[in-house]
């Protein structure tokens, strides 16, 4: 801990934030140390609420580190699963090997999905991945008068591009502005900036480059308003078709073609059965119900490498967007691929450094800056789109052999 709390002093603290007298954020600076902080706000918590909290106070994180940086107001830290499915055959654009992928999830029989997945892929020659486009996006909102007021904004915005480039990007030494996309809706206009950001998943950079170019373009048109920093047209954290056919983040593709005698001796199925269970439940099911992606489970797989890599899980929501095409070869083999339009992630940055999901990005290879940069962010891309594919192929073989129900009875039921 650092320092020493008297029981008096601890006591002091406690009543006073049972009175209303101190606030909860106010302990840190109270106590003169952010451990001790964490350990007065969880044993206060303990007495209010007359429970037991001594499981969260188990972590092996530094508060001293991650207040003001990752968290505010620690009790301290919550534990997941941590397995690995694989090896999973990757011969990417940019990664070529054996990968175990480190997958946290409390949901019984994932990790074995993603395994048999990789087993079959693996077993086929391995998956390809590319990345095929890349650019955060930020969207500011402006107010103009009128529509003929809107439309000389986006003809100015054209004709700047070159010096609100130079102010957006003197924010940052790693991010680049590609492309402003201006849309307009009556006398409102969003300019969606778009940036490439090396390894890091860069929507703060970005945030913080569109903040000053923004204000540079207020001050210069005459007769805009910024109304909103973000204005939704990004599009950060919600499921929208803007992202899926634009991107945002990553552009990925994984590929693999599987053996037919695999799929009968390692996914107990047919080529035909899984195409057929693809088109009708995943292309024409997912269609009916006016989802956006069409596809199994990924957000399964995207949601436990996030958490394990310390992503911005909240960011599962478009980064799981995800179209997984299945077809027979004229071989009679299986075509399978996995289309994530918008994956949202990086190697440095966020939750990258913390020390349980820094292990899980060098598992991978991946942790850390790359080189050249944006290097490793680009890897770490191909692997998470390789894992969904093998998640998916999984998941569609099992429900094409009637294996679903019985190997979640098997692997995610406690037995008593």
């Amino acid at each position: 801990m650092g320092k020493v709390l008297g029981e008096d002093k601890l006591r002091e603290i406690i009543d006073k934030l049972k009175k209303g007298e101190v606030r909860l954020s106010d302990v840190d600076s109270i106590v003169g140390n952010k451990n001790l902080g964490t350990l007065v706000r969880r044993l206060f918590l303990e007495e209010v609420k007359g429970v037991s909290l001594s499981s969260i106070g188990s972590t092996i994180i530094d508060f001293e580190e991650v207040v003001g940086r990752n968290i505010e107001n620690p009790i301290g830290a919550v534990q997941i699963p941590l397995g690995v499915a694989g090896p999973l055959r990757i011969v990417g654009e940019h990664v070529s090997g054996d990968f175990y992928i480190p997958l946290a999830t409390t949901e019984g029989a994932l990790v074995a999905s993603v395994s048999r997945g990789s087993k079959a892929i693996t077993m086929s020659g391995g998956a390809y991945a590319i990345v095929y486009r890349d650019g955060m996006t930020r969207a500011p909102l402006f107010k103009v008068s009128s529509v003929k007021k809107a439309l000389e904004l986006v003809k100015w915005v054209s004709e700047n591009f070159e010096e609100i480039k130079r102010v957006a990007e003197s924010t940052t030494r790693h991010g680049k502005l590609v492309s402003i996309d201006p849309y307009i809706a009556g006398n409102n206009v969003w300019l969606r900036f778009k940036f490439t950001t090396g390894d890091a998943m860069g929507m703060n950079m970005v945030t913080i480059a569109v903040d000053k170019a923004a204000r540079f373009i207020a001050e210069r048109f005459g007769g805009a308003e910024l109304i909103a920093l973000s204005g939704n047209m990004c599009v950060d954290k919600k499921p929208s078709h803007m992202n899926s056919i634009l991107g945002r983040g990553k552009g990925v593709v994984a590929e693999a073609i599987i053996k037919k005698d695999v799929v009968s001796s390692v996914l107990k199925t047919s080529v035909g059965d899984m195409v057929e269970v693809n088109n009708r439940k995943n292309l024409l099911g997912t269609s009916m119900a006016g989802g956006i992606g069409l596809n199994a489970h990924a957000a399964n797989i995207v949601a436990a490498i996030f958490i394990a890599t310390g992503q911005d899980v909240a960011q599962v929501v478009e980064s799981s967007t995800a179209y997984t095409w299945l077809e027979e070869t004229q071989d009679g083999d299986l075509y399978a691929s996995v289309t994530l339009p918008s994956l949202e992630i990086g190697t440095v940055g966020g939750g990258t450094w913390l020390p349980t999901q820094r292990e899980a990005l060098a598992l991978l290879g991946v942790y850390g800056p790359g080189n050249p940069p944006g290097a490793n962010a680009v890897k770490l891309a191909e692997i998470i789109a390789s894992a969904v594919l093998a998640g998916e192929v999984n998941l569609i073989a099992a429900i094409a052999s009637g294996e679903l129900a019985r190997a979640h009875e098997r692997l995610a039921r406690a037995r008593g």
